[in-house]
């Protein structure tokens, strides 16, 4: 006979209610706090069951990418569910429009000065120069500081300083035809 709190075992000395992965996400649910992560001892609490039950489906669930760990001090382990993040700063603009992926992957991952919120501002102005570009296939220098630069500053005080982070990115986005000489117009051959 099973005492209480004690799960049923069969004849094989094995637990007969096996435990799902999905049983540990119900703990997760559970919380008071959302954004706590549990530990395999808070697991193990709520599903009465040994440790190593605990990380087992704990590292199932981390498997499947439903859940993240990460090691806490010398020896323990947190997990939790990972939070859909929200769009980037200028992301929102970037998903309304219709440039190809291969446009915004470059973007992206274009080589421009700074790090952080500094650096995702330039992109933000990279994108906007691109989008002006396409709105209006033919442009100069001049276009794009006058119409461009002033809402998009990048955090640059000058226009010109703008314009000599800003040009180099710019002209090797796909379907940007920038000019062989300085002066002469930028043309768009679509993204």
């Amino acid at each position: 006979m099973s005492e209480e709190g004690e799960r049923p075992r069969n004849d094989d000395g094995q637990y007969a209610d096996r435990i799902p992965p999905e049983a540990v996400l119900e703990v997760f649910d559970d919380r008071d706090d959302l954004a706590r992560p549990l530990t395999a001892s808070d697991v193990m609490d709520a599903l009465a069951c040994s440790r190593r039950t605990a990380h087992n489906k704990l590292s199932t669930l981390v498997d499947r990418g439903t859940l993240k760990t990460r090691k806490v001090g010398a020896r323990s382990r947190v997990w939790w569910v990972p939070m859909e993040r929200g769009p980037a700063p200028g992301a929102a603009a970037e998903a309304d429009t219709d440039r190809p992926l291969a446009v915004d992957n470059a973007i992206r991952d274009a080589t421009l000065p700074g790090s952080g919120p500094t650096l995702e501002a330039r992109r933000e102005a990279l994108s906007a120069a691109y989008d002006y570009l396409a709105a209006n296939p033919e442009a100069k220098k001049a276009d794009f500081l006058r119409d461009v630069y002033h809402d998009y500053p990048a955090g640059y005080e000058s226009a010109e300083a703008w314009w000599n982070a800003i040009q180099p990115a710019l002209k090797d986005l796909p379907g940007v035809d920038p000019p062989a000489e300085r002066g002469h117009l930028w043309h768009f051959l679509g993204g």
